[in-house]
């Protein structure tokens, strides 16, 4: 594989597949799914009709009749990804339906259940997150065409139009952009363990060299995104939501930080060091395999967890509070970070170490 510059880039010092994430598309899901199977019809009906229900105010009154469905014939990765990704928009669209002022207090059983059972399968909380909202949320027009954004399209959406469709996509292509950064680090880490100046220099250099690509695909948000749109619809439906479950799960979760990609949390962390309390205040992961390697403060490199734990036992892991993962981040943090922030009340999985 070439380097931007048209040289052979050296072989990464470990595999990124290893950790789901793509030497090609990095934190992005790979071509996602489009479709669920059959069974989940009910779901996908609701979802490709959001914008339209959410506005005529029927999206609630739809879910109160959507059947309980099992998740059991869910099969694998890619399924549960896009099951969660329309669980995560229909629920924003059941608490946010009234706007600001006509916040429901509980999700109804039938919308519950499956989706607190797909965020078990995948190890994410279950909110809208960035794993959901961009990285599990693009498709191709053309199968065969460009990762551009005219060939681009959302797999779910909700009000917001142009603006929402522009906000996701100009985002995927931030993250898209920030591939060879994200094969640079592991480039660098590895240079430093092998105190080798000329490859980590050359490493240093593609990693600046993507986060100026970043920063150009950023600014295209101007050419896509209304303001006004962005701030009095698309960004309610950001605004996560506290919501009590008919079978007694109270969840506070809190969707922050309407900047932040999964590549930006990475880069800014690499860049100015691990460990650090901010960090663990505002970065939990959405994606547990993406817990790419660390470098610890004595020199080791750490796989994939400091602390040896399961991933519910990580510092990281999005079931542990945050008091607990600023406490124990602070010896050694893994990578990888998205947009949001949770923290569940009662009644989520209990956490040991």
């Amino acid at each position: 594989m070439e380097s931007s510059d048209g040289t052979e880039e050296p072989p990464l010092p470990l595999a990124l597949s290893r950790f789901q994430v793509s030497e090609e598309f990095g934190f992005l899901l790979p071509d996602p799914l489009t479709e669920l199977p059959a069974p989940y019809s009910p779901w996908m009906d609701l979802a490709r009709e959001l914008p339209q229900l959410i506005t005529g105010h029927q999206l609630r009154s739809r879910v109160h009749q959507m059947p309980q469905l099992s998740t059991q014939h869910l099969q694998g990765r890619e399924e549960l990804h896009l099951a969660h990704l329309v669980l995560s928009f229909i629920t924003m669209g059941y608490v946010w339906q009234e706007g600001e002022e006509g916040t429901v207090q509980v999700l109804p059983r039938n919308l519950a259940v499956p989706y607190w059972e797909v965020s078990q399968a995948l190890g994410l909380p279950p909110i809208l997150s960035h794993a959901d909202f961009v990285l599990a949320n693009w498709r191709r027009k053309d199968p065969n065409g460009p990762l551009e954004i005219e060939n681009l399209d959302t797999i779910i959406t909700l009000p917001g139009g142009e603006s929402l469709r522009g906000f996701i996509l100009v985002t995927l292509l931030v993250e898209k952009a920030a591939v060879p950064g994200i094969k640079a680090i592991v480039q660098a880490l590895g240079a430093t363990l092998q105190r080798d100046e000329e490859s980590l220099h050359r490493a240093l250099q593609e990693l600046a060299g993507a986060i100026g690509a970043m920063s150009q695909a950023l600014r295209r948000m101007h050419d896509y995104v209304d303001p006004e749109v962005f701030y009095s619809v698309i960004r309610i439906f950001l605004s996560g939501h506290g919501l009590t479950v008919c079978f007694g799960t109270v969840f506070d979760f809190q969707f922050i930080s309407c900047s932040r990609k999964a590549a930006m949390a990475e880069l800014e962390q690499e860049l100015h060091g691990l460990g650090q309390e901010r960090f663990a205040q505002s970065c939990q992961p959405r994606v547990p395999s993406h817990r790419v390697p660390c470098l610890c403060p004595a020199g080791r490199t750490t796989l994939p967890c400091p602390t040896g734990s399961s991933t519910r036992g990580c510092p990281r892991s999005p079931w542990r509070s945050r008091g607990a993962a600023q406490r124990r981040a602070r010896s050694c943090t893994p990578s990888m970070s998205s947009w949001g922030s949770a923290t569940a009340t009662t009644l989520l999985p209990s956490c040991t170490g």
